[in-house]
């Protein structure tokens, strides 16, 4: 049987190498009989495809019997056959170039255990060149060899020859004089290469390759991208390249974000994938003690296995892992605390002196968390310490559906979620929306669902509890009716700057002021607006939520808003009643400096890079508001006028309440009227003069008695003269 290499196919009797010391040769013996099938033609080469798995060179044994070919344990384990068993043998002809340009090899002792060797990858390379010159290796070929009196095994992991870097083929080549060989060696081997000057990389990662999503990280690629460039390209490159540009790697990475958004799922993952010793994770309080010093005691304990391997390896010592999670509860800012003991001044001193201080380390990575990074001291976020601070925040649409695939694999690969669920859907719906929410959402679903297959309904209940705008929708219990032509351009107006907000690269931040007077609608607008920018975070700050609270406690609560908005990409405040929010009272005037400041500071204050924000204030008082500077603070200002009588025609035309003689009168009445009492007149109206006549009003059965109107109105309006 013939290949495009012009071999002859054969089936041999494996059988046992014939010494130990030819065991380490790599060879393959045969009878003397049976060389000549294996012969390449115009050189001295012998050469045979084992299994059609892997090309061995082949020497002559007298011990050997004909139709028998000898392998050693290595070579039996990896072609699967044991001593007695057939196997495929061919011969096999080199094509032209078949030299190798590179040869990645991994080395590990034969007999594993606690032995520690180093090894001169210079004077190793030399060896191998000239013990194996002219034999062929595969990739994922493993090779039994003896080096100062011990036994390796070598694994190919890159088998490159020059000019077929992107062939298909399996990687495989002959080694010459020119081979450029790169030694790797797992930390746990016990072997130690020194002198390695040509490998271009280390092996920092346990896999070459890795899936974010497949680890259960889902819409943090750019994040994950950053912390690599940042904190690991360095580590990538061996210690004498690292060495000559003068650098040391970045010893700490800071996480910080809202709740829930993988913070510590991230930083657990990074743990595995890293090719070093197992991660010490650290909730934060942990090591706190009652013992005086016993603290800064554990703190130097988890130092204490780095300190030790870098003292007997040097560079070559494994990259040790420890991970803060909620790191400030223990590194708060320094004078911050007032217990009297200064244990947390201690603590911090203590990190700051192991990360970097007059003996640092430089095989230390330091993963902390946390979403309060205000409260941590200064000093350790400076270059050198935790330098790479990474913000890890609320998923936009493609995050959330990739977090919601994760969380419904399992689901779909076991049929127990329905065709019908659309996924895409779901992400859409849920803005700002958290990784651990989203993880809520699926485990509600599943509440819902555990005695029958998922389907869309059950997704989308939770979402539904769950949703954002029940706030907004309380401020317009009536709807939006139209309301003539001058309400419809101040809405109009306000939608143009939602889209100023979304597409405008020079105002990040854009501020909008709603004056009129009390009951004109002004909040219904506001919220209406924030309902229809279908931004992912719409907020409303009323004084209705404040009741009772200390000036602070309520500063606290409104910046607390604003930083909340911060964190998404596209967000909406509405301050509601400024003049109820500033305790404004018009005998005195009385009205609270420090919310007044506080507002100020915050209506003027950009929000962070990549961040939108549109505040919609409300007042009616806008005479006070400009005397404390407030509206100043906004970049306009509209007035919601009360309603005119062409403007009460359109309303109650909407309402369809009254007889079409009747609208024009009850619409002259109602002129100069805001829409709020306008609701109130016509629910008191519609009551009926004995009462229980509602109902069927609104259906439209019954209609409003005009005369009955005028009572009610002149039951709100006792001091107005009435003239019809």
């Amino acid at each position: 049987m013939a290949s495009r290499f012009g071999f002859q196919s054969a089936t041999m009797i494996v059988t046992n190498t014939p010494g130990a010391d030819l065991a380490v040769t790599n060879l393959a013996y045969c009878s003397p009989s049976d060389l000549h099938n294996f012969a390449v033609p115009g050189t001295k080469l012998f050469l045979a495809l084992v299994a059609n798995s892997f090309v061995l060179s082949l020497s002559p044994h007298e011990n050997i019997r004909t139709g028998q070919i000898a392998l050693n344990a290595i070579q039996r384990r990896h072609a699967r056959v044991s001593s007695g068993d057939t196997i495929s043998a061919s011969r096999f002809i080199p094509p032209e170039d078949f030299n190798l340009a590179l040869l990645t090899l991994e080395l590990e002792f034969v007999k594993k255990g606690t032995r520690n060797e180093q090894i001169d990858a210079v004077i190793l390379a030399n060896q191998l060149r000239k013990r194996f010159a002219k034999q062929v290796l595969t990739s994922g070929q493993k090779v039994t060899f003896e080096y100062h009196g011990n036994n390796y095994i070598f694994t190919v992991t890159q088998a490159a020859v020059e000019g077929r870097e992107g062939s298909n083929d399996v990687e495989r080549g002959m080694i010459s004089s020119d081979t450029y060989i790169v030694f790797e060696a797992s930390n746990s081997s016990g072997i130690k290469i020194v002198n390695q000057r040509e490998a271009a990389s280390s092996n920092i990662f346990r896999q070459k390759e890795f899936n974010l999503q497949s680890l259960g990280i889902g819409g943090l690629g750019a994040e994950f991208a950053d912390i690599f460039r940042r904190a690991f390209a360095s580590r990538v490159f061996p210690p004498h390249v690292t060495s000559k540009l003068g650098i040391k790697h970045v010893k700490g990475m800071l996480l910080f974000g809202p709740p829930g958004t993988g913070k510590t799922l991230m930083a657990r993952q990074i743990g595995k994938m890293l090719n070093g010793r197992e991660p010490k994770i650290v909730n934060g309080p942990e090591v706190l003690s009652k013992f005086v010093g016993e603290t800064e005691k554990n703190v130097r304990d988890l130092f204490a296995d780095a300190e030790n391997d870098q003292r007997t390896n040097g560079d070559q010592s494994e990259l040790h892992v420890i991970i803060f999670d909620e790191i400030d509860a223990i590194c708060k800012s320094r004078g911050s605390t007032r217990d009297g003991t200064g244990v947390h001044d201690s603590i911090v001193n203590q990190l700051l002196t192991k990360i970097d201080g007059v003996e640092s380390l430089n095989n230390v990575l330091l993963i902390g968390m946390t979403n309060r990074k205000d409260l941590l001291d200064e000093a350790l976020l400076r270059p050198g310490r935790l330098e790479v601070q990474v913000e890890i925040s609320l998923p936009d649409e493609n995050g959330r559906l990739q977090i919601l695939q994760i969380h419904t694999n399992k689901m779909k690969e076991n049929s127990f979620i329905s065709p019908d669920v659309n996924l895409q859907e779901l992400a859409a719906r849920t803005k700002n929306y958290s990784g651990a929410e989203l993880e809520g959402v699926v485990k509600s679903a599943v509440s819902f669902a555990l005695n029958r297959q998922l389907s869309l309904d059950d997704l989308t209940k939770p979402v539904d509890e769950e949703t954002s705008t029940d706030d907004l929708e309380r401020c317009r219990l009536n709807g939006m009716v139209d309301c003539g032509d001058r309400h419809k351009h101040i809405y109009q107006r306000a939608m143009l700057l939602v889209e100023q907000v979304k597409v405008s690269k020079g105002s990040p931040m854009v501020t909008c002021l709603l004056e009129g007077p009390s009951g004109s609608g002004k909040t219904a607008l506001a919220a209406t607006v924030g309902i229809d920018s279908d931004f992912p975070y719409v907020k409303i700050i009323s004084a209705e939520t404040m009741i009772g609270l200390q000036e602070s406690t309520k500063c606290a609560r409104i910046v607390k808003v604003f930083e909340d908005a911060y964190k998404s990409p596209l967000s909406i405040i509405i301050l509601d009643d400024i003049e109820r929010l500033l305790e404004y009272v018009a005998i005195g005037p009385r009205f609270s400096n420090i919310i007044s400041q506080t507002l100020l500071v915050l209506l003027k204050r950009l929000p962070p890079k990549g961040k939108r924000l549109l505040v919609l204030g409300t007042t009616s008082e806008v005479s006070f508001l400009d005397s404390v500077g407030i509206c100043d603070a906004f970049s306009v200002t509209y007035l919601l006028p009360t309603l005119k009588t062409e403007d009460a025609k359109k309303v109650l035309e909407q309402l369809n309440v009254f007889a079409e003689d009747d609208i024009i009168a009850a619409a002259e009445a109602l002129n100069d009227m805001t829409i709020k009492k306008l609701y109130m007149l016509i629910e008191m109206a519609a009551q009926g003069e004995q009462g229980g006549d509602a109902e069927a009003i609104y259906s439209g059965k019954e209609k409003i008695k005009i005369a009955h109107f005028y009572d009610c109105f002149q039951d709100m309006f006792r001091d107005s003269l009435l003239s019809f």
